[in-house]
């Protein structure tokens, strides 16, 4: 598993929104909340771990954007994330937040 961690490191970007609206099309995009680590989400849901993901989504760390957000990210295309691709999820997470 060190081996996805050390992966998924490296994998680690930074991308704006303008850059990020295109994978809504496949809904593809999840947002993990500032206070989880966004590797060991990505180790989670890499290794379906359904019960790690589940208590996340329960407590509302995890899930897709709200139509809100969306409203918010499409007037500030600029707004810049923490981004980590687990197929076929983009997980992201606000910069400003982490």
């Amino acid at each position: 598993m060190s081996g996805m961690v050390e992966s998924f490191k490296r994998d680690l970007a930074e991308v704006n929104w303008r850059e990020l609206k295109i994978h809504l099309q496949r809904d593809a995009i999840i947002v993990v909340t500032a206070d989880l680590d966004l590797v060991e989400v990505g180790v989670a849901v890499a290794d379906d771990d359904k019960f790690a993901v589940e208590t996340w989504i329960a407590a509302n760390q995890l899930g897709k954007p709200t139509e809100k957000q969306l409203e918010c990210w499409e007037r500030e295309e600029d707004k810049l994330f923490r981004m980590l691709i687990v197929q076929p999820f983009i997980l992201v997470q606000d910069v400003y937040d982490a």
